[in-house]
């Protein structure tokens, strides 16, 4: 007896959605050839010939760059002066540099060693000043120097934000209340006085966005320790140009700032005569003082340093360039040569 059995209708093939699901959540970038890294692409085989070219080349652009720029530098003439030794009587320097009372004018003599075209500026130069110290650049209120009504708005600005009776200061902090205060008068030869113009001596993006017109000095340098100089206050902060100058603080400890220009020329072996009062109190942490006259040439000031690093440069590069000449005709090779590979080294070697 056979056992027959009826066919079943075959079970119905379900589709599952996971392999969409898995390329739906798949990390993996849609293809493209610029994901696939598949683009067209120089790839410059830097041959013998073209390492001597670059060579060559950066040392022909440098080395002219370079004497330009040390040309220019050495057309600047500067006056330099220090003063802070010479200007103190005695030797309690810190006692007589405090008292209020004692008489700081000191006169300076110095001698022009060529002629110097107007216009020439006067900075004031101080070492060992560390205006980068963090409490120190933190220690103003941009929003009291800015806006009228934000007088009182004394954050940030301690120790020096408010007076003995808890008034608020203005401008508060450190950077103004060290407002640099020595003053300088110049004559020359029989006695013509020199004009110092001290208009635009700050940058003008600061005089008009940092400084408000309506903003006016109250309460400064009212306390028992007095930082520095002192200001008016008739005048809006905003035509307080020293102070604007001051308080763009530097970034190294050796620094000069603008004092102001002198409008005419200065002929060689002109002797000018400086009065100056010394007040500013550097004294206390060994720092110094010095007295610039300078002009410009359409590089800046006197800075040898960019005309000697373009010509280091380019020396280099022209040394290169020979030293790499010299092996490749002395010892040339063929390039793309198996023969140089470690591995292969390795068998000859062996």
């Amino acid at each position: 007896m056979m056992n027959s059995t009826s066919a079943s209708p075959a079970a119905p093939i379900s589709v599952s959605g996971d392999g969409t699901d898995a390329r739906r959540n798949s990390k993996r970038p849609k293809y493209s050839r610029f994901t696939q890294q598949e683009l067209p692409a120089c790839k410059p085989i830097l041959t013998p010939q073209w390492v001597i070219s670059i060579f060559t080349l950066v040392g022909i652009i440098f080395v002219p760059i370079g004497v330009a720029a040390l040309l220019a530098s050495h057309d600047v003439v500067e006056i330099v002066d220090r003063y802070e030794t010479d200007c103190i009587p005695g030797n309690d320097r810190i006692g007589y540099i405090q008292n209020p009372t004692t008489n700081k004018t000191c006169i300076r003599f110095l001698k022009v060693p060529k002629d110097m075209d107007k216009p020439v500026y006067v900075y004031y130069q101080l070492d060992n000043f560390y205006q980068n110290h963090r409490r120190y650049v933190k220690s103003r209120n941009d929003q009291q120097l800015r806006d009228k009504s934000k007088a009182n708005e004394t954050s940030g600005c301690d120790p020096e934000k408010t007076t003995a009776n808890g008034v608020p200061i203005v401008p508060c902090g450190l950077i103004a209340w060290s407002l640099f205060n020595d003053t300088y008068n110049f004559t020359i030869n029989n006695g013509k006085a020199l004009t110092i113009n001290k208009k635009d001596i700050s940058w003008k993006s600061d005089r008009n966005h940092k400084f408000g017109s309506d903003v006016f000095p109250k309460n400064f340098q009212n306390g028992a320790l007095i930082g520095g100089g002192k200001l008016d206050p008739k005048i809006p902060l905003s035509e307080q140009e020293d102070l604007i100058v001051w308080m763009r603080t530097a970034a190294l400890p050796t620094f000069r700032k603008l004092y102001g220009r002198i409008e005419v020329d200065l002929k060689e072996n002109d002797t000018i005569t400086v009065v100056l009062e010394n007040n500013y109190n550097t004294y206390s942490f060994g720092g110094k003082k010095k007295l610039v006259l300078s002009t410009t040439s359409w590089l800046g000031g006197k800075n040898d340093f960019l005309g000697i690093a373009y010509l280091s440069i380019g020396g280099v590069c022209f040394f290169l360039a020979t030293l790499f000449t010299v092996v490749y005709l002395l010892k040339p090779r063929k390039l793309g040569d198996p023969s140089y590979l470690s591995w292969n080294n390795n068998r000859l070697m062996q």
